[in-house]
């Protein structure tokens, strides 16, 4: 791995950090673009990488927002439940689908919501 891919890596990593512990997103919203913008990877090689850093990126931001009390452990657990079932079955859809596809269903989703919560003035 070359200097400029560990210093882009490093760099995406800060900015998605950041945003993962303002924002609750950081491995879709920043992570995924720029991992195929700017390191080139296929779409499905950056949603894979980009879940595998969601773990310690979570864990790190939910210990810091535990100790400010600002998780609600109840809706944490239940939805956590349904998302860890769905998103084993996610995944093993990802293998079926074009990277194309993909891509355009990100888009997609980052623009309705994007939409709705610059409407709404709310997350």
């Amino acid at each position: 791995m070359s200097t400029a891919t560990i210093l882009t890596c490093l760099a995406i990593g800060v900015v998605s950090g950041v945003i993962a512990a303002l924002c609750g997103v950081g491995g879709g919203v920043v992570m995924v673009p720029a991992f195929v913008f700017f390191l080139k990877l296929e779409q499905k090689i950056a949603v894979a990488t980009s879940l595998a850093i969601i773990i310690p990126t979570a864990l790190m931001a939910t210990t810091q927002n535990a100790r400010s009390g600002f998780v609600d452990w109840k809706i944490a657990g239940i939805t956590a439940i349904s998302a860890s079932i769905f998103a084993y079955f996610g995944a093993g859809w990802l293998k079926s689908m074009s990277n194309e596809t993909l891509s355009r269903i990100f888009g997609i989703i980052l623009i309705v919501f994007g939409v709705r919560m610059l409407l709404q003035g709310k997350a």
